[in-house]
């Protein structure tokens, strides 16, 4: 892959692969570094990358991997974040993408992953199956499980109809 492919390649894949990160995460700024490492590594092995089938899936991959390291690494250290270096000029989300991390949270980390993989990245049972390595029927029951799950998370008891 010469430069100008992997700028194009870069360009058209980044927020993708941000947004599924920060699906996983739930914080923007670690999917950002995750992503940017991620297409670090990418770019040191862009040859390689040329022949693959999908170098989007292997970036996503690296920077998914990279978010859960990076996740238990901050977990053993028992730290917070410092809030005197968060940017302030960032737009807040939505009440219902606040709703949806948390409720993402809440779900086991391969029911996300096949959620976000397949609702937000838009991937085919078979992709996901293909890069989670495992069968299409694991991830179909993942999805059907995670879904579930979320629902109960996600439903707001005020709207529920009343059964009286």
């Amino acid at each position: 892959m010469d430069e100008a492919t992997f700028d194009s390649f870069y360009e058209s894949s980044y927020r993708g692969v941000v947004g599924h990160v920060y699906a996983m995460c739930g914080n923007m700024a670690e999917a950002q570094d995750c992503a940017q490492e991620a297409f670090v590594r990418a770019w040191a092995k862009r040859q390689e990358l040329d022949r693959s089938r999908s170098p989007e899936a292997w970036v996503r991959t690296v920077a998914y991997r990279l978010a859960v390291s990076r996740w238990r690494k901050a977990r053993r250290a028992f730290r917070q974040p410092d809030r005197a270096l968060e940017d302030r000029q960032a737009a807040q989300p939505s009440p219902d993408r606040v709703a949806l991390v948390d409720a993402l949270a809440q779900i086991s980390p391969e029911q996300r992953r096949v959620i976000v993989l397949h609702h937000l990245c838009d991937l085919s049972i078979a992709e996901i199956a293909e890069e989670v390595g495992a069968p299409t029927g694991t991830v179909k029951a993942r999805l059907s499980r995670g879904r579930a799950a979320l629902a109960t998370f996600l439903t707001d008891p005020r709207t529920e109809p009343s059964h009286a």
